[in-house]
């Protein structure tokens, strides 16, 4: 199950999205061997991904193949080492308040719910410290 959606790649972005300079890494744990990435979120969570030990294998801006929305790709689909998926979705703090990142956010959510993905989740940047106060992530 979990190669079916590994298949077709192109975050939640627009499948022709040409916004920012896309980073190039070697990782192992990228399914093609070379993790592309948009911004420091996705950069700073493909380390995650490359380090952490629960994860088999992840793949980088995946097209969600049929989405009512148009030709829109998930940030990172990552097959766990018990075979499950895990799918997330990296976005700005500031974005999270704006309608149309709802939109696609709940229309990623329940894309990948409808294949039987449980385990979505958003990936925001850390808060920053104010009075003093600790960052949180």
């Amino acid at each position: 199950m979990a190669e079916h959606f590994m298949e077709r790649m192109a975050g939640m972005k627009k499948k022709s999205y040409k916004g920012s300079r896309c980073e190039k890494r070697s990782m192992s744990k990228c399914a093609d061997g070379v993790a592309r990435t948009y911004n420091a979120i996705e950069s700073k969570y493909a380390e995650k991904l490359e380090a952490d030990p629960d994860v088999k294998e992840f793949r980088c801006q995946v097209l969600l193949d049929g989405l009512e929305l148009g030709e829109y790709c998930s940030d990172f689909v990552a097959v766990k080492t018990d075979g499950d998926l895990m799918v997330r979705e990296c976005v700005f703090r500031k974005h999270l308040t704006k309608p149309m990142t709802a939109k696609m956010l709940d229309a990623s959510r329940n894309y990948w719910r409808r294949r039987g993905v449980a385990d979505w989740g958003i990936v925001v940047e850390k808060k920053e410290a104010s009075d003093g106060e600790e960052p949180t992530d």
